[in-house]
């Protein structure tokens, strides 16, 4: 069966649409982005600026340029120009849609189209993390129309709105990680898709979570020794082979017990366990609670 991990994950994330706006930016501005973890996105329409984050370098971003963060923290977009301290400013709404940022006598100098989504999975903290903390993806016109459709879907309020946003936000997620130019650099998954080796253990591990994998069998799908693919998924995908598959694990078993009322039997086989009590257990040390009681809170909810 042929398995895409990307797509996967991004489904799993159930991703929706918070908002999306044209911003103008003038002069000299600074803003500080902090809006609670949720996945930020832009399109630099016109001009550029500076994007400035921690444990990374400032990368400048120009027209053309798309940008994913899908674990916003702590990050500042400012004008090339921009002081060092100072010009922090919030943005003014102009009109339905559009923002204006930066004093009112100065020329603009950017244009973006500025989107906000949020992960509706319990799992989102764990898949994203499975994922680079941020994502420039240059020349790729798709993403600027993807984001034009979401915007234009969110302002409207036509038939199907929620379930239209969700599937372009999933397109435009998978699109800007299959291009984004630091998907070749940061531990991700992402990353070990785009790696000859790794591909095949990735693909098997989605494909078949039941399998009873070792560290030796996914090896031999990369087709390298028992040392060198621990080292290399490890560096790669930023978590070593055996943690990855039990995190992929206990994110689709959450998925069953929060779908339809199983037995824990059934969902332990599903996830590659032996018995309800092994599967009862790692689950129970990974999550903080019993199978059963996540069930019954998740039909609560």
């Amino acid at each position: 069966m042929n398995v895409d991990p990307l797509a996967e994950i991004v489904t799993l994330l159930q991703p929706s649409a918070s908002y999306s706006k044209l911003v103008e930016y003038a002069g000299r501005w600074r803003i500080r982005r902090n809006i609670e973890g949720k996945p930020v996105f832009f399109a630099v329409l016109d001009g550029e600026c500076r994007v400035v984050s921690s444990g990374r370098p400032p990368i400048i971003v120009k027209k053309g340029d798309f940008v994913l963060s899908p674990s916003t923290n702590d990050h500042i977009v400012e004008s090339i120009d921009a002081p060092r301290h100072g010009v922090e400013l919030m943005p003014t709404e102009m009109g339905e849609g559009r923002f204006r940022v930066g004093p009112s006598g100065e020329p603009v100098n950017l244009k973006m189209q500025v989107g906000v989504c949020s992960f509706a999975s319990p799992d989102a903290a764990l898949l994203v993390s499975l994922l680079p903390a941020m994502i420039v993806a240059r020349g790729e016109p798709r993403l600027a129309l993807l984001l034009q459709l979401v915007g234009d879907e969110s302002r409207q309020s036509r038939p199907g709105r929620e379930l239209v946003l969700e599937r372009l936000l999933e397109v435009l997620l998978i699109e800007t990680l299959r291009s984004g130019a630091d998907t070749t650099s940061v531990p991700s998954v992402a990353r070990g898709l785009s790696d000859d080796r790794l591909v095949s253990a990735l693909r098997a591990m989605h494909a078949r979570p039941a399998h009873g994998w070792t560290v030796v069998d996914l090896a031999a799908e990369a087709a390298m020794s028992r040392s060198a693919f621990f080292a290399r998924f490890s560096r790669i995908v930023g978590l070593p082979p055996m943690e990855y598959l039990l995190a992929w694990r206990m994110a689709l078993a959450k998925r069953l017990l929060r779908a339809d009322r199983v037995s824990i039997e059934h969902v332990a086989t599903q996830v590659g366990y032996g018995s309800a009590s092994t599967f009862s257990t790692a689950f129970s040390r990974h999550v903080g609670m019993a199978p059963m009681r996540y069930a019954r809170m998740a039909f609560a909810a």
